[in-house]
């Protein structure tokens, strides 16, 4: 039921230790065995090794910290973990740095090394991404302490050597780079108890079996990230444009390695942030993964995640969730969405997983994904095995599915279902945001189209209207412009233009889809009922009541014929004919309608309904109409009660609720209550719905309007000047909510003695009101009294 506006006036494990081998020639011996010949190699450590490893000192600045500890910007708190975790009064052996990949653990984990070779030495850092990585930088370390065994002794023997020396001496730091496989890095720390290790991984989970302290690195701060691209992109450049910086790092999500990415690309190519920004939304793939001149190719996000990606191609499921989950928010998703996707074992691995590399974070009811690990999730590319085309649109149509489903057991008007609207609508924001409209389908549609009506019904019409339009264009491409679907997206896109004062765009609209419902459905559907009813009720909201009146009689008439007289249809049509004929100054006709209209409701669809608390508003105010304030208060109140305690204080029915029972007031001289109520009125609507919406300017106008009768002209005159402007910019200068603003300034100007300011506004206003209204209608013949009251 359509609720009128108020009434404007109112792994394996190698063997350690050192390596002996008798006899110390170097080279290759042949020993021949019976029936075959066999070639034995046996590399043997020069006399220098002979000396056991605990005798082997390091030489003072031993450290090989790599060159990206230059840049660097924040992290204190982070870094003071480190040094808490390591060299506190209860220190550990080792600290494990875990985060998405290129979060900045490989830069922390440089600073902090890089920032201790006083304490430390050596200071040894390892790119560790392999088992064959850890042993080759073992045996760099091996041949940093000695360096003539180098060229001497095979890479194994100098790893088990390192390991060796390692085991026996303490005072040192070693770094363990980008482990990918805690496995990989047992043989080192099994058997390091004497030094720290510090270790960096994409991967969260294991390191408790090495008696790690473990922190998980998160994004930059704001401020942090900004001064991370300017130190990138001024570098030798102080004159660089940096308009755009705070957007572009909102859009990176913060992300170290991506800032610094966007910071060379920037300083190479003598673009501003706001430039990159507009790149980034036009060629996605191409800037996700290029890197400027002079960077490591294999450094960008793109290429970093697609190698976390590769560690959990054992299991298909995983990179597809990332897929799907590309699509929403990057906020708290419910687990409880994804339930469809598989069996929950399979989706707990494939969860799991992720969050084992840091490419999602899971709580226990909820799942939240990067900003730029969606983006890059969610834009093609045919070079990278887990972005193909065709995956990436599965994934979408199956993120849409899953918010359909999310909200199918619920209700756009029941505020039972309201708290999981909430929870979803930041998803479908998203993803209506990234979904190209080529890829909408029906599905699509649907899931727009309900989310509008939820929008409308919130008292958001303005955000319904993209949410309606888009699911309209949809079902027009996709289905044809006389499907009944379209036509029912044509209907709410009507409707949110209404809500939103926009009478010009709604009419035609309506027109339309009334015209399609009769021809495609007949005119006795549900549907082609329901469109000549809204079109009506527009009628009546343009001020048309000559066309509005006999429309309403008729679909009245044909709903109680095809429905019956408790259908919801029929109801909304009665409920409509009663505020036509009050409009009309029919206050005999209106009342008896408002109050079968509120006796069928409460029978049919329950006293706390939201068409039943709309229809116990709208009687009331037709009681206020009449003069009958002993009906009208007690009613006014029980309808503010009701709505507040079922649908709460800030929605939009219990706002107009707390209007119209201000209007009571007003009207039966109470000013005191009946201001405190308006302007309490007036600060939750701007609050709740903006400083611009029909209902918000109602608000603005009616407190100017009770401030003129209390004689506060110096409050009123400015309010109602306010309204007037803001009436023409929001509904255009011939809404009749424009016209009685008008003619309420007028008024004003007559009080506080500006005749000659009055008589000129009136007459301009009559004259609008003749020509839009019609000179019969209620608000044209109250302007012309106001007039003749002036000039006589």
């Amino acid at each position: 039921m359509s609720t009128p506006p108020e009434d404007p006036g109112a792994g394996d494990r190698r063997p350690g230790g050192s390596v002996h081998m008798d006899g110390a020639a170097f080279g290759q011996s042949r020993v021949y065995q019976a029936g075959r010949d066999q070639i034995v190699n046996q590399s043997v450590l020069p006399d220098q090794a002979s000396r056991p490893v605990d005798q082997v000192t390091a030489r003072p600045g031993s450290r090989n910290v790599p060159w990206h500890s230059q840049v660097f910007v924040g992290r204190d708190g982070e870094l003071a973990g480190l040094e808490r975790a390591l060299e506190g009064p209860r220190p550990v052996v080792v600290a494990a740095v875990h985060g998405l990949g290129g979060i900045g653990k490989s830069t922390l984990a440089a600073r902090y090394a890089a920032t201790r070779a006083r304490m430390f030495n050596p200071v040894w850092w390892i790119a560790a991404d392999s088992a064959s990585s850890i042993e080759a930088g073992l045996a760099a370390l091996a041949a940093e302490l000695q360096p003539e065994l180098a060229a001497a002794v095979p890479l194994e023997a100098l790893a088990q050597r390192a390991l060796a020396w390692l085991g026996c001496h303490e005072g040192w730091l070693l770094v363990l780079d980008n482990v990918t496989d805690p496995a990989d890095a047992a043989p080192v720390l099994d058997r390091t108890l004497a030094g720290r290790v510090l270790v960096t991984s994409r991967l969260g989970e294991g390191w408790h079996r090495a008696g790690a302290s473990v922190l998980r690195l998160e994004v930059l701060p704001e401020g942090q990230a900004i001064d991370l691209l300017t130190a990138v992109a001024t570098h030798h450049r102080p004159e660089a444009d940096l308009d755009g910086a705070a957007e572009l790092v909102g859009e990176l999500g913060c992300l170290p390695l991506a800032i610094e990415q966007a910071g060379a690309y920037l300083h190479q190519n003598r673009l501003s942030p706001r430039a990159y920004l507009r790149l980034l939304a036009e060629h996605p793939a191409v800037m996700y993964d290029q890197a400027a001149r002079g960077s490591a190719a294999e450094r960008t996000i793109a290429r970093i995640w697609r190698l976390t990606l590769d560690r959990l191609a054992g299991d298909p499921l995983a990179g597809h969730l990332l897929r799907v989950l590309a699509w929403y928010a990057p906020e708290k998703i419910p687990r409880s969405l994804l339930d469809p996707i598989a069996e929950p074992p399979r989706l707990l691995q494939a969860l799991g997983g992720l969050a084992a590399y840091n490419m999602i974070t899971l709580d226990g009811r909820t799942v939240t994904v990067h900003r730029l690990v969606q983006a890059v999730a969610r834009t093609p590319d045919p070079g990278d095995p887990h972005r193909g085309e065709a995956d990436v649109r599965t994934a979408l149509h199956q993120a849409t599915r899953l918010l359909s489903d999310g909200l199918a057991a619920t209700s756009f008007e029941d505020p039972a279902g309201w708290p999981t609207w909430r929870t979803l609508l930041a998803h479908i924001t998203a993803l209506a945001d990234h979904a190209p409209a080529a890829t909408d389908t029906p599905a699509t549609a649907g899931l727009l189209d309900r989310t509008g009506l939820f929008l409308y019904d919130q008292g958001a019409p303005a955000r319904a209207i993209g949410f309606h339009d888009r699911a309209h264009d949809a079902n027009r491409q996709t289905l044809g412009g006389d499907h009944p679907a379209t036509l029912t997206s044509r209907n709410n896109l009507a409707g949110a233009y209404q809500a939103a004062g926009d009478l010009g765009r709604a009419i035609p609209l309506y027109e339309r889809t009334l015209t399609g419902s009769e021809r495609v459905l007949g005119g006795d559907h549900p549907s082609t009922l329901a469109a000549r009813n809204n079109l009506a009720s527009a009628y009546r909201a343009a001020g048309d009541l000559g066309r509005a009146v006999p429309l309403l009689k008729r679909t009245l008439a044909d709903s109680e014929r095809v429905l019956g007289g408790e259908h919801p249809i029929t109801l909304s049509s009665r409920n409509n004919l009663a505020y036509a004929h009050r409009a009309a100054g029919n206050l005999a006709l209106a009342i008896p309608l408002h109050e079968r209209t509120l006796a069928d409701s409460e029978r049919v669809l329950g006293g706390d309904h939201p068409s039943t608390l709309t229809a116990r508003n709208n009687l009331a105010s037709a009681y206020r109409a009449a003069g009958d304030l002993g009906r009208a208060v007690p009613l006014s109140k029980r309808a503010l009660a009701d709505s507040e305690r079922v649908l709460g204080g800030d929605h939009p029915i219990t706002l107009g609720s707390r209007n119209n029972l201000a209007g009571a007031y007003e009207t039966a001289g109470d000013l005191g209550r009946a201001i405190t109520l308006y302007e309490r009125t007036l600060a939750d609507r701007e609050r709740v719905l903006g400083g611009d919406h029909p209902d918000t300017l109602t608000s603005r106008n009616n407190l100017a309007h009770a401030y003129q009768a209390a004689g506060d002209l110096g409050r009123a005159v400015p309010l109602l000047r306010r309204t007037l402007a803001d009436s023409e910019r929001v509904l255009g200068g011939d809404h009749p909510d424009t016209l009685t603003a008008r003619n309420n300034l007028a008024s004003a100007y007559q009080a506080a003695g500006e005749l000659g300011r009055a008589v000129s506004l009136l007459r301009r206003t009559l004259a609008d009101s003749e020509r839009v209204l019609g000179g019969d209608h209620p608000i044209t013949k109250v302007m012309r009294a106001n007039l003749e009251a002036i000039i006589r």
